[in-house]
């Protein structure tokens, strides 16, 4: 597998290109061809590209080794980076929601005829519709390499555009077909799922900096991959540090009271092989300690 940052570089920059020219064209198409819809998703790709921006900074720092004041290293700004994600994908939602309504209520208050968008409009979303339906499934795919909170974040914001593309076909569709206000409509109901979208981020990578443990199911696997080892008699203590996307484990085993010294250190080190070999891309560290149990020969 190729290097952890170098595949999350990647992912970063793609997604930044794309954006930069999608929303030059969204946005230009958008005013010219008459589609309150696809401009607001322009809007939405533009500021897609300033938080990428302001991901491409945090990854950067996140990278950095540890040193004396950080000695778990600087990872948990990956969290830091997803919730920058999180809160733009929510004020996005919000801005195009609020802009949606305001149409809508313009459209039924004017003696005016409503305005079609013209064919180019639609031929823009469907091709933001292509490009962003690639960026989904090919972050996602990285996503299963990495196990990064930020590209996790990445491709619910992937998702998160393919659905307001939707809503932009569908709404500039009707609007050709005479529904004017379905244009901006369409927009409004899609920012409430993106706002969703941006909470859940939100909360999740809040979640990590703030040293939550991980779920039970978590801590059942370790449980039972360490049982797993030969040697292990119980296990008497199980900490999990949150580092970020990562984890550090601390664990405390009892083994045979009567195994010498060397044999104890084989079976600690066995567990240790055993955990990160099968979360590799979770675990930071793994420091397994152990305590002689006495075996009762009668």
């Amino acid at each position: 597998m190729q290097d952890r940052d170098t595949l999350t570089t990647r992912s970063v920059n793609l997604g930044l290109i794309s954006n930069v020219l999608l929303s030059v064209m969204k946005t230009v198409i958008g005013i010219l061809g008459h589609s309150s819809a696809l401009l607001a998703d322009g809007i939405n790709s533009t500021s897609d590209v300033v938080y990428y921006i302001a991901v491409k900074i945090f990854m950067h720092q996140a990278k950095k080794p540890a040193d004396k004041e950080h000695p778990y290293g600087h990872r948990q700004l990956e969290s830091v980076a997803a919730i920058v994600v999180g809160a733009f994908i929510l004020t996005t939602a919000i801005a195009i929601f609020m802009d949606a309504i305001n149409k809508v209520i313009s459209h039924f208050n004017s003696s005016e005829p409503g305005r079609a968008a013209s064919s180019l409009a639609l031929y823009a979303a469907i091709a933001t519709l292509l490009i962003k339906l690639f960026l989904y499934f090919y972050t996602k795919g990285i996503n299963k390499q990495v196990h990064s909170p930020t590209i996790r974040a990445l491709v619910n914001d992937h998702l998160n555009d393919i659905m307001a593309t939707i809503a932009v076909i569908v709404g500039v569709v009707m609007g050709r077909l005479g529904y004017f206000w379905m244009d901006p409509a369409a927009g409004g109901i899609v920012a409430i799922y993106i706002a969703k979208t941006g909470v859940e981020i939100i909360i999740d990578s809040s979640h990590e900096l703030m040293d939550s443990m991980p779920d039970d199911r978590f801590a059942s696997q370790l449980r039972r991959l360490t049982m797993g080892v030969e040697g292990v008699r119980r296990i008497e203590e199980l900490g999990v540090h949150r580092l970020g996307p990562y984890f550090n484990i601390n664990m405390t085993i009892a083994v045979d009271g009567h195994l010498t010294v060397e044999e104890g250190n084989r079976i600690s080190d066995a567990v240790e092989k055993v955990l990160m070999k099968e979360f590799e891309g979770s675990l930071r560290a793994v420091h397994i300690h152990y305590h002689p149990l006495e075996i009762d020969s009668g």
